[in-house]
């Protein structure tokens, strides 16, 4: 490949980077994949040969600079080298979620004008095979995994390891203009371009730029000391951008290695081999681990489950002051020490923590007492808060400096205001540079000095300059007396319950809020098996009496919690019904990184929303689903809306208006 300055000044592209680490850490791992049970490995030195291969063999196959290759798959090492290769000749590399469906897959190529696919296996060749007729400029589609394609007409399709073949075979032939192609890239060359999960209408191409990903990618990188030495697990759909800038910006400026679990039903026991020093997660999974932990110790003998609950009390007494290096006197840190030998080293050991220096959460809003237990744990767990737009960070917590309800201070070369009406506006080198073909969009949300609207509110408290955010910005409303309506507030409190998956809350204009509730089927599951309680469905389990009871109590104490809140106090909720299904991206109720689709889910169960506010018992609905192999079905229910306990102030407060 191209020879490059090897100095800082050189380092404006993604390939230019992986020259300089083929040079610098040429034997060091780059990246592992976990294939039949054995881990492979590729050094660095090995990974810039397999990129300029498939980079001849685009250029072979008739990538022209300016293309947009679309990349779609679980992650895999062959599709980040994708990645690399699309931009090396000059393309734009637009990875998809891979669970997307056909109609959505679509949208996306169709927009982007996609001419070439990347695709890990048959079932995502099938899609894109389905919406071909749609696709005016797809001419190509790339395959890594052969099996179930033998007898597909191969006019177009293409052996991964064939276009790496043939790029061999032309290495002499096209060196040359691989190198001219590679030597145009600077920091203003598009790096990726990344699609929003469209929480309130269709998906946004955000294009971002070298500068963007390289700059945000070795600020952050300074900030939390990251060195070539760190290991990740690269599990996150590689669609998104905190998946992209971890596993490709971070990864690519430090030289540190890249693991791809087996599948995500590996993905656990993965972890645990690969025992990441530098780890991200959204809150659902640690909510997920935490669940899991609690059903395992309520299954364990009566010895274990004291102990474990003895010393996790005195964890969540002094385990976050010892992380930040706090005042803690000797026996507690004794005490301290003995259960980490007992319980937190062994718990962490299992979970796949034991290693990690720096943890990240972000997306949304993680609960508090999720929060403080796995620090409590002596695990470096950290919020930031960031978005696509952003190259990911807009805030970030200092060592020292973490809390659960703040997401810390600006990150490095970032600034933030404030609006009269609440709204974070941000400024940073990680500024995107358009939304690809919509230039209306790009006007309303970045302003011609480069400030970008973020759509949340939030404010800075005096004293620490900590930022907080109350809730999307279109989201927080006013209750009819007048008092603030801060939906994520009160559902991240009700999802911190092991037993609750979801929440959505209403109540913007009303003078009361009522709540959607998904319950968490291995969790409420596990509890019915040990309870010998049958149940043939989800719908089932769902309107089981006695989950509807244990349901209220969790709602009952977060009206509690939520009460002592001056601010929030009138966003207690009256009445809930816990849903006869699961919210579902494939039926349109959520986004592809599992944010609810609030407006969708307001008006698919408009009925239910009516019932609950009208006083009645019960509610029969009929619901639109669509199966996995994308058939369209309803399914039938009655459900039993449940009356929860308010606080008194509140409702007086309500009634005086």
């Amino acid at each position: 490949m191209a020879q490059m300055q090897t100095g800082a000044e050189g380092m404006q592209s993604l390939p230019a980077l992986l020259q300089r680490n083929a040079a610098q850490f040429a034997d060091a791992p780059a990246y592992r994949e976990k294939e039949f049970g054995i881990w492979q490995c590729w050094t660095w030195a090995e990974t810039a040969k397999e990129i300029e291969a498939l980079a001849l063999g685009l250029i072979n196959l008739g990538v022209n600079e300016g293309d947009f290759v679309a990349i779609i798959g679980r992650n895999r090492p062959y599709l980040y080298w994708s990645m690399v290769a699309a931009q090396a000749v000059g393309a734009v590399p637009v990875p998809l979620y891979q669970d997307a469906v056909a109609e959505e897959m679509a949208y996306v190529l169709g927009h982007c004008g996609a001419r070439f696919v990347i695709v890990g296996d048959q079932e995502q060749a099938d899609k894109v095979i389905e919406i071909q007729d749609q696709l005016h400029q797809f001419e190509h589609m790339i395959y890594l995994d052969p099996r179930g394609m033998r007898k597909y007409d191969h006019t177009q399709l293409h052996q991964f390891s064939h276009i790496q073949d043939q790029g061999r075979a032309a290495h002499d032939e096209l060196i040359g203009e691989l190198n001219k192609r590679q030597s145009k890239l600077d920091y203003d060359s598009t790096c990726v371009m990344l699609y929003t999960s469209g929480t309130t209408g269709k998906p946004k191409g955000v294009v971002l730029s070298n500068r963007n990903v390289i700059q945000s990618a070795k600020n952050s990188a300074e900030f939390d000391h990251l060195t070539q030495g760190e290991n990740i697990l690269s599990y996150l759909p590689m669609a998104w951008v905190g998946d992209f800038i971890f596993s490709i910006g971070q990864a690519y400026w430090c030289g540190f290695c890249v693991n791809c679990p087996e599948s995500q039903d590996t993905m656990m026991t993965d972890l645990r081999e690969i025992g990441p020093t530098y780890f991200f997660a959204p809150p659902r999974v640690f909510e997920g681990q935490l669940t899991n932990v609690m059903i395992r110790m309520e299954d364990a003998g009566a010895l274990k489950r004291k102990m474990f609950h003895h010393f996790l009390a005195h964890a969540k007494k002094v385990g976050g002051d010892i992380l930040d290096g706090r005042p803690v006197g000797l026996m507690d840190r004794l005490k301290y020490a003995l259960g980490n030998v007992l319980v937190y080293g062994p718990l962490k050991d299992t979970l796949g923590y034991g290693r990690i220096r720096v943890g990240y959460t972000a997306g949304e809003a993680i609960g508090p007492e999720i929060f403080d237990f796995y620090r409590s744990l002596g695990i470096n767990l950290k919020q930031l808060y960031g978005q696509t737009e952003a190259t990911v960070f807009i805030t970030v917590q200092p060592d020292g400096e973490v809390r659960a309800d703040t997401v810390g201070v600006p990150a490095p070369e970032v600034e933030i205001k404030i609006d009269d009406s609440g709204e974070i506006h941000y400024r940073s080198p990680g500024t995107f540079v358009e939304y690809f073909n919509n230039p209306e969009s790009t006007a309303s949300t970045k302003d011609p000095e480069g400030w970008v609207a973020t759509g949340d509110a939030g404010f800075f408290e005096e004293g620490s300059g900590h930022l907080r955010i109350i809730d999307r910005a279109k989201d927080v409303g006013k209750m009819a007396d007048g008092s603030m309506f801060a939906p994520k507030y009160v559902e991240n409190k009700l999802k911190f319950y092991p037993d609750i998956l979801e929440a959505v809350l209403f109540g913007n204009g009303r003078d009361r809020c009522v709540a959607f509730i998904n319950i968490d089927l291995t969790a409420v599951g596990n509890w019915a098996e040990r309870n010998n309680i049958a149940y043939a469905s989800y719908q089932e389990l769902a309107g089981h009496p006695k989950v509807l009871e244990t349901i209220r109590s969790h709602v009952s104490a977060v009206n509690k919690s939520v009460a002592e809140d001056p601010m929030l106090s009138g966003c207690q909720v009256h009445r809930f019904v816990v849903l006869h299904k699961e919210l579902d991206a494939d039926d349109g109720e959520m986004t592809r990184t599992r944010k609810v689709r609030r407006r969708i889910v307001e008006e698919k169960f408009d009925d239910i929303i009516t019932a609950l506010y009208d006083g009645s018992e019960k509610v029969s609905t009929v619901t639109e689903v669509t199966y996995e192999d994308g058939r369209k079905g309803s399914i039938k229910a009655t459900l039993t809306i449940v009356d929860a306990d308010v606080k008194p102030g509140a409702v007086h407060k309500v009634a005086a208006e």
